[in-house]
């Protein structure tokens, strides 16, 4: 069984890359995850929590899975110099042609040393990457607002946006047209209980409300500082990390594919996210058949 493909005129093995595709920082990411994950019919696999370009996990994930696609969700501008980024990406490519995605993005001035001008550092780091031979639809941009959304139309396959909603996808998708890629990720939370479903969710997603990026962009989809104000109101915590039933979960995810995303990049959150995903695989393939 395989989701649904999405047709994404960026190049990357479209018959491979499913509707739906699965979030998780990459020390928790294994083989026989990735396997059983290409198993159950996600078509990607995306290694967050800024995996370094040295990071010696990838080979691994690729040698025991057939087809299935894996991108870095990112690859930090402050963390690797765009020279290792290049040099990863030819030795993955050469080894596994068309698997391999490379996602970057600028990080948060909360959290990088010699953070200015974001806008900038990826203009240059796009450089960079140009002059090293990594073709535009072999990468793709971590983009919330609509400067750095245009740049990832513009020079990369295009955009893997992050704690965002269904209505900025459907925002993303006026502004880049019908050709670019746009893989949203997307938090759920596979639990009945509205509280506990809650604590679940805040435990992993208010962290994000102390980072000016994601705060600004949720302010435009019209969340105020009652919600915004760390731990984050129920009314966004219900935005950024929807819970409820295996159908509820498939109908929050499959919002964003109404609004226009071409794949979604699900995290699961509290609990293992294999069983999770193993639960919720028959209930997404019933809605792209």
């Amino acid at each position: 069984m395989r989701f649904a493909p999405a047709l994404l005129a960026a190049g990357m093995a479209n018959e491979q890359f499913g509707k739906f595709g699965v979030w998780q920082p990459h020390l928790l990411v294994t083989p026989e995850a990735v396997r059983e994950l290409e198993e159950l019919g996600y078509g990607a696999v995306w290694l967050g929590t800024s995996p370094p370009a040295d990071w010696d996990g990838y080979d691994a994930l690729f040698a025991d899975s057939q087809s299935i696609i894996i991108g870095t969700s990112i690859v930090n501008v402050w963390a690797t110099p765009a020279k290792a980024s290049a040099d990863l990406f030819h030795r993955l490519e050469s080894k596994y042609p068309g698997r391999f995605l490379l996602g970057i993005g600028a990080g948060h001035r909360e959290h990088n040393d010699g953070y200015t001008k974001p806008y900038d550092a990826l203009v240059n780091y796009l450089d960079e990457l140009d002059e090293a031979g990594v073709p535009t639809n072999g990468r793709a941009l971590a983009a919330l607002g609509p400067k750095v959304a245009k740049l990832a139309r513009d020079r990369t396959a295009g955009a893997l946006p992050y704690l965002a909603t269904p209505a900025h996808t459907a925002d993303l998708r006026a502004l880049f047209g019908p050709d670019t890629l746009l893989a949203p990720e997307q938090k759920v939370v596979l639990e009945e209980d509205p509280q506990q479903a809650r604590t679940i969710a805040r435990e992993r997603a208010a962290f994000y409300l102390n980072l000016a990026n994601y705060v600004n962009n949720l302010r435009r989809y019209g969340f105020d500082d009652q919600d915004l104000t760390y731990p984050g109101s129920d009314r966004v915590i219900d935005a950024i990390a929807p819970h409820g039933t295996p159908d509820q979960i498939a109908d929050a995810l499959t919002a964003h594919l109404t609004a226009g995303a071409d794949h979604v990049a699900i995290q699961i959150l509290g609990g293992d996210y294999v069983p999770a995903l193993r639960t919720l695989a028959p209930y997404l393939a019933a809605r792209t058949s």
